[in-house]
């Protein structure tokens, strides 16, 4: 395969790092010339994980997407949700004639309140079966630090989503291959905003019992969101073909993309949305958390996405809709907090 990768942030140069380590030549569409030129010079990225390093002789950069399209047949798009759209407006449908997309965006794209996939097949008539997503819990600082990660990549087409899959295996990546490719992205989506209310519960200081409660609740939350968009991995402790210790069991919602990954982005300090909520909980504006993070939380924009969707769904998601009149309705934090304590179970 001749990849491309569209996104020069942290999970982009982690992906890219992943790849040349398997002798894959990438396509590298980067932010500017001046990153260009450094990566070229130093083997790094100046900005994002500079401690990883990079191998140049298999990595060609650019700063326009429509020349990493035009040199790649599979192209990886890791950017954030809110930026997808002003990225790739120039490019025409023909640009992504006969390409593979894989999507390592964790967001919906705020603009359009779409899912990528739906706004590519919108946009530029791309076909669901040449859609790829790459999901999990993980932090590109780990992966860079190559810590043990596990990536899955959902696809309707399962033969190709195996086939790249194996491309991204390492011995610090394990690969699972599922067709859930809805259900993946909400539980990416979502596990934003629940990390933003863990944050926001240790900045108002409240303990690991309460945290780990919440949390619970969050992943039962979260379930009945999944369930209602159509997710087909929901349930928990039931396999297609249960085995042995040993045996590869088939994905369910206890699974790293779903619950792997929220308890993952709810506790760890490398989780953006977990700081921006901290920051939130100790009395921070939005407007300050962001300037303070320098970075994108997409659990941000996602509490109003997701409650623009839940109209029309209408899940029971009372801790997501706390979180979202916190942040976008101006309701104390200490106040939303309360409301989420009365509620859990």
């Amino acid at each position: 395969m001749r990849f491309g990768m569209i996104g020069s942030g942290s999970w982009g140069t982690a992906l890219v790092k992943i790849l040349t380590q398997g002798d894959h030549r990438v396509n590298w569409c980067v932010r500017n010339d001046k990153m260009a030129a450094h990566i070229r010079k130093r083997g790094h990225n100046p900005n994002y994980l500079s401690s990883a390093n990079l191998d140049n002789d298999l990595i060609d950069l650019y700063t326009d997407p429509a020349e990493v399209l035009k040199g790649s047949d599979t192209v990886i798009i890791a950017v954030p949700s809110a930026y997808v759209s002003s990225i790739l407006g120039d490019l025409t449908p023909a640009d992504f004639s006969d390409k593979r997309v894989i999507s390592a965006v964790k967001g919906i794209l705020p603009d359009h309140n779409l899912l990528l996939n739906d706004h590519l097949q919108r946009e530029f008539h791309l076909d669901l079966k040449d859609y790829f997503t790459v999901m999990g819990p993980c932090h590109a600082e780990e992966v860079a630090a190559e810590k043990l990660s596990y990536l899955t990549f959902s696809g309707t087409d399962m033969q190709t989503t195996e086939e790249i899959a194996a491309c991204f295996r390492t011995d610090y990546i394990n690969t699972v291959v599922n067709d859930d490719v809805y259900g993946v992205q909400f539980a990416a989506i979502l596990k934003n905003i629940y990390a933003l209310a863990a944050g926001i519960a240790h900045g108002l200081e409240y303990g690991d019992n309460f945290l780990s409660v919440l949390i619970a609740n969050c992943a039962d939350e979260m379930a009945v969101f999944l369930r209602r968009a159509g997710a087909r991995n929901v349930d928990v402790g039931l396999h297609a073909y249960p085995g042995d210790a040993f045996h590869k069991k088939s994905p369910n919602y206890a699974a790293s993309v779903y619950l792997g990954d929220l308890l993952v982005t709810c506790y760890s300090p490398f989780s953006r949305n977990r700081t921006f909520g901290n920051m939130i909980g100790k009395g921070y504006s939005v407007k300050a958390a962001q300037l303070e993070l320098n970075m994108v939380a997409e659990g941000y924009n996602a509490c109003k996405c997701i409650h623009g969707i839940n109209r029309e769904l209408q899940a029971e998601i009372p801790i997501a809709d706390a979180i979202f009149e916190i942040l976008w309705e101006h309701l104390p934090a200490e106040a939303g907090l309360r409301r989420i304590e009365e509620i859990l179970i």
